[in-house]
């Protein structure tokens, strides 16, 4: 098992709150998706959320990403409130999700130079050349997104959300689509990004993937977080419980 991410030690693993989640409440019409929801992340951890299908992991995601804005609670990043976000603070968050927010008819690289430019960033051609050569897309740099394989769209997203060097990165199954390579080639540069004590949040329903990376583990459920806490704390059988269960662990 790799323990790259559980192992490192960090002279503030202690430190600051980074993402404080207080109540967060969401709803689709009569559909309560988010119900309470309380989550707080310190700088450099890797926590990952995991539950079934429908329980609220990805609109958790969008809400941490402040793409959606919940109808109760309240959300801070780095001590600033994200009720109404600035690009300041839209910089600090990288997110990877099932969509990708990427454009067909443009190439790899103007697709990343267009956001490069939407994050201001000071040398948008320089990081954008970074990117693709961290997810191995140099090569395709001239390609249009319409010709590329399912596991290089993925890249680019990834690519994407490296662009501004979050201080946050938000995965919402960041692995799905990727080679075995390319799945070796993510895992390392979470690892360098660790290493410059990023902090990330992981929703995933690979439950062995997500146990060797992450450091702390939130289990929701009918969106809810019933249990959190770290990652040793919790064994692939009670992920296992608790998904037969459909409910609290050890209830």
């Amino acid at each position: 098992m790799n323990r790259a991410f559980v192992d490192s030690n960090h002279d503030d693993a202690e430190g600051d709150e980074v993402i404080v989640a207080d109540g967060l409440q969401v709803s689709y019409g009569y559909v309560r998706v988010l119900r309470s929801v309380d989550l707080k992340v310190k700088r450099g951890e890797f926590w990952m959320i995991f539950g079934p299908n429908g329980a609220g992991k990805s609109t958790l995601m969008g809400v941490l990403a402040t793409l959606i804005k919940p109808q109760g609670g309240r959300l801070t990043i780095e001590g600033v409130s994200a009720a109404r976000p600035g690009a300041d603070l839209r910089r600090k968050i990288g997110l990877v999700s099932h969509q990708s927010f990427l454009y067909a008819d443009l190439t790899a690289r103007e697709n990343l130079l267009f956001y490069g430019r939407l994050y201001g960033l000071r040398s948008p051609a320089e990081a954008v050349e970074r990117a693709l050569g961290e997810v191995g897309l140099d090569l395709c740099a001239d390609r249009r997104l319409r010709t590329f394989s399912r596991g290089m769209h993925q890249r680019l997203a990834i690519a994407r959300a490296l662009l501004p060097d979050p201080h946050i990165l938000l995965l919402d199954e960041p692995f799905s689509g990727l080679d075995q390579q390319a799945r070796g080639r993510f895992r390392s540069l979470l690892n360098d990004m660790h290493e410059r004590r990023k902090t990330f949040v992981l929703a995933t329903h690979d439950v062995r993937l997500g146990l060797e990376l992450c450091s702390h583990v939130a289990l929701l459920d009918r969106g809810r977080i019933v249990r959190s806490g770290g990652r040793d704390e919790l064994t692939e059988a009670d992920f296992s419980a608790f998904c037969r269960r459909g409910r609290n662990v050890g209830s």
